[in-house]
């Protein structure tokens, strides 16, 4: 008898001892486990309203389409839910149309934008029978911390196209070289029919090339602009000879005007790759005229575009 119960007290014993180690053991891992806003033991920087973009509010609703119109060319659109609707209004670049795609959705979405010069856009979005606002315009803006509801160290978005350069800078610096109006070129332009097509300048940042045109119509007929391209080809064509062209895009452009109207004058500055003439070639700029004959061309030469000159200081006001 003796023998069975002191079985039974050993048994007992081992029994509360496990459990005194299972449950020392699950209290060391509740300990161990993060807690809310200290992720990895405290090893990681929680994120602090100075780095938060505040989003702006939108409604949107099934009867009606909301449009909202920005400073540039879209580049990207992200929705947060299947709730909503979104794409650029047709014929357009800057102009993204918003809906909801069912009625009365309860849960609040969201929606991201990313434009053409940099700039990126966040919106809590909720449903409302009859929002207020159907049309929105964002407008054009530098970081200036909370007048426009960004963060002053608020980065711009690159571009694959531009390489290592900034989009708001790009867009500065064409502004610059508008406002400024600077003749660094006297010698390269064409004029034909009343019409005087002039490079004012060239000017090289960060890997970029900036052409400044001018454009005279001296005419009273208005001059509608059909197309502008940069090329380069042979200086020397012989005869029976296929004609070699390499055609260089302008990445960026800033008053790119479709219609010059009698007896005015505009400018135009246009932002190109870097690319450099071989001595054989030469880089011609050809203005055609839409339904009409009074096209314009020049050329430029490798000693011209090595003279560009470099921008270091920003004149924008």
């Amino acid at each position: 008898m003796k023998r069975i119960f002191l079985m039974l007290t050993l048994a007992v014993s081992v029994f509360v001892a496990n459990a005194q180690e299972v449950t020392e053991q699950t209290a060391t891992e509740v300990q161990t486990k993060p807690t809310t806003g200290d992720y990895y033991q405290g090893f990681t920087r929680p994120l602090t309203f100075d780095r938060m973009i505040p989003p702006y509010a939108l409604e949107v609703t099934f009867s009606k389409t909301v449009h909202v119109i920005f400073p540039a060319p879209i580049r990207y659109v992200d929705l947060g839910s299947a709730d909503l609707l979104a794409a650029k209004a047709d014929g357009t670049e800057n102009v993204l149309r918003v809906k909801a795609a069912l009625r009365d959705f309860s849960r609040e979405s969201n929606l991201s934008v990313i434009t053409e010069d940099g700039a990126y856009y966040t919106f809590n979005v909720k449903y409302a029978d009859e929002p207020v606002k159907l049309s929105v315009e964002m407008t054009d803006f530098l970081h200036d911390g909370e007048a426009v509801n960004r963060p002053n160290n608020a980065l711009a978005i690159y571009m694959q196209e531009l390489g290592q350069e900034s989009p708001l800078l790009v867009k500065l610096i064409m502004q610059s070289i508008y406002k400024n109006n600077d003749r660094e070129i006297k010698h390269i332009g064409s004029k034909r029919f009343g019409i005087q097509h002039t490079l004012k300048g060239v000017y090289t940042h960060n890997g970029l090339l900036y052409f400044h045109l001018q454009l005279k119509n001296s005419s009273n007929v208005p001059f509608n602009v059909d197309y502008l391209t940069f090329k380069i080809v042979d200086k020397k064509i012989a005869k029976r000879t296929a004609i070699q062209e390499q055609v260089i895009f302008p990445l960026r452009a800033y008053n790119n005007l479709m219609v010059i109207g009698g007896s005015c004058t505009e400018r135009m500055v246009f932002t190109l790759p870097k690319f450099t003439i071989p001595d054989d070639k030469m880089l011609v700029v050809e203005l055609n005229e839409q339904q009409g004959g009074r096209h314009q061309r020049f050329t430029v030469d490798n000693a011209d575009l090595v003279r560009a000159k470099v921008i270091n200081e920003l004149k924008v006001k």
